[in-house]
């Protein structure tokens, strides 16, 4: 495939092979920037004249929703291939991605300002004073490769809708879907000044794209190392820093466990795992923890390993044989320290079947770190204050969730849970397009969520008349 630059479809003279995670096959190749593309790119989407009504930006957000939906089997496809998730899983990041330019679409319409009442001032009664909306200028969009179109969509859908130029690069791993979506934008209507698409790694064209003079703003979703690195260059503009998870699930004694144990399965397992906002750590009640593992671990070893693209298959390659190298490295480094192994915890290339641990020691790297797999490391507590003190246990406090049938505890841990958001019988992977989502701590600032996204991809301009 090509990039996208200057509205151009373009090659260059060094490429790079975009690989399938289970085999190593070669999927495409594609064009790498340099940074002079880089600065083209800023230079060319500064161009753009903020010419599109509401309504014209509606109009093409809705498109590419309903593209997208026509495309349902060719991006899926894509997406399995390049990331390693299953052909389910990929399935449903296409209608996700879908509804997230739906709503796009309809807040295009909903961005509005406010009138003020300047006579609240002595002596200013005969003016009038308006809060106005305008977006921010051009958007540098850097996405990860877990979830290669649904991520993006979250930046780019936004962006659009708040009448912004966007500069996007995917990840070097999965590029392939986000230039799909290129083409759909421009099959909808959008002007080639207001979305572009390079591929390159952060030391090659990020720095040039983050400190650009011309970019008004940088949204990323990535590791908290590159998320700190990009807040130490870009000075003054405005972030959206996603930086990871993770995230806790407490099942508590009086929990109910027929509805614990599928939940905390799909949150642990799911997506292989690569998500920030998958289960990685589950603490429970040691009233009950015998019972959960009698349950959960079965359901866990119900899970089937392979080829993502074949059918019935549950967990896919990790992004690639590295990835899945340090996850083994965790896991045998826990059982070092005392954690009982139950089942999976034996790698197969970049393959990590669905693993359970028991007793997990909390100084392990296994659940002190943000583990990017299907891990599922069990913390026996001995009552609710335990679990508290061990869920905010971490550097991190992106989402959580609790499992109990007393309320009053419920609204105490939504206080004291130190988390974007706190899931009352639900997983911490609880996700819907529309509502705000990030977190605190080292999980980042800024919050996405399409209405979020919007506002914060626009300044607030003071008219007084």
């Amino acid at each position: 495939m090509k990039m996208l630059l200057k509205g151009e479809w373009i090659s260059t003279d060094k490429t790079l092979e975009v690989l399938n995670p289970y085999d190593s096959t070669v999927i495409d190749t594609v064009p790498l920037a340099t940074a002079e593309m880089a600065t083209q790119a800023v230079d060319f989407a500064a161009t753009y004249d903020f010419r599109l009504t509401a309504w014209e930006r509606y109009e093409i957000l809705f498109g590419v929703q309903k593209r997208i939906l026509e495309r349902e089997d060719e991006l899926a496809h894509i997406i399995s291939q390049e990331c390693g998730k299953t052909l389910k899983d990929a399935h449903t990041e296409v209608k996700r991605s879908a509804l997230t330019f739906l709503f796009s679409a309809e807040e295009a319409k909903r961005i509005t300002g406010e009138i003020l009442n300047v006579d609240a001032a002595q002596g200013h009664a005969k003016r009038m004073a308006l809060a106005i909306r305008e977006p921010v200028g051009i958007v540098v969009a850097i996405a990860p490769f877990n979830f290669p179109l649904n991520l993006v969509a979250h930046k780019v859908g936004p962006a659009i809708a708040a009448n912004n130029a966007v500069v996007l690069k995917p990840a070097s791993s999965t590029p392939l879907t986000a230039l799909k979506m290129a083409e759909i934008f421009l099959e909808s209507g959008l002007p080639p000044e207001m979305l572009q698409v390079i591929i390159g790694s952060g030391k090659e064209i990020g720095d040039t794209l983050i400190t650009h003079p011309e970019v008004a703003k940088v949204t990323f979703t990535g590791s908290v190392g590159v998320g700190k690195s990009i807040c130490a260059k870009v000075g003054l503009k405005p972030v959206c820093m996603e930086l990871g998870g993770n995230d806790p699930v407490i099942i508590l004694a009086d929990a109910d466990l027929d509805k614990a144990v599928p939940i905390t399965v799909e949150g642990a397992f799911g997506t292989n795992g690569e998500r920030c906002t998958s289960i990685k750590r589950v603490i429970v009640e040691e009233a009950i923890a015998d019972r959960f593992i009698e349950k959960f671990v079965p359901a866990t070893q119900k899970l089937v390993s392979g080829n993502q693209l074949e059918d019935g298959v549950d967990i896919g390659p990790l992004i690639n044989t590295d990835a899945a190298i340090e996850i083994e490295k965790r896991i045998n480094d826990a059982v070092a320290k005392g954690a009982k192994l139950l089942c999976g915890g034996v790698r197969q290339g970049a393959i990590i079947p669905a693993t359970v641990l028991d007793n997990v020691p909390l100084d392990c790297d296994l659940v002190r770190e943000e583990t990017f797999g299907p891990v599922a490391p069990i913390l026996r507590v001995a009552n609710y204050e335990e679990a508290i003190k061990v869920a905010n246990g971490t550097e991190f406090g992106l989402q959580s969730g609790i499992f109990t049938n007393n309320m009053d505890l419920v609204m105490d841990a939504v206080k004291r849970i130190r988390a974007g958001a706190v899931m009352h019988n639900l997983g911490p992977g609880f996700r819907a397009e529309h509502l705000p989502f990030g977190g605190v701590k080292d999980s980042g600032v800024g919050r996405e969520g399409v209405k979020y996204t919007v506002e914060s991809m626009t300044s607030l301009k003071t008219v007084v008349l």
